[in-house]
C-alpha cells in the first residue's frame, strides 16, 4: 500500500511523508523534499522579515543558542 506523497514548494518534487523536511511557521505547513530546498526558502523568507521583526527573532535565537552552549560546556566542566 502506498502511503501519502508531499510536494516539495520550492521544487515540486514528490516525495513520500516521512522523508524529506515539514515544519509549521505561523500555523503554516511547509513540505520541502530536501534540506536544501528548505534552506532555499528559510534565506528567502528571511529577506522578506520586516528590519525590526528580523532583528528581534535573531537576538532571541542567539540568545537561545548562547544558554544551550554555555549549559554544555557546564555539563563538560562538571564531568571532568
Amino acid at each position: 500500500m502506498a502511503g501519502r506523497r508531499l510536494t516539495c514548494i520550492v521544487c515540486g518534487r514528490r516525495f513520500p511523508e516521512g522523508q524529506g523536511v515539514v515544519m509549521e511557521i505561523g500555523g503554516v505547513r511547509l513540505e520541502f523534499h530536501s534540506k536544501a530546498c528548505a534552506l532555499k526558502f528559510m534565506r528567502s523568507f528571511v529577506e522578506h522579515l520586516e528590519p525590526g521583526e528580523a532583528r528581534r527573532a535573531v537576538n532571541e535565537t542567539l540568545r537561545e543558542y548562547r544558554e544551550r552552549l554555555k549549559a554544555l560546556e557546564e555539563q563538560r566542566r562538571k564531568i571532568i
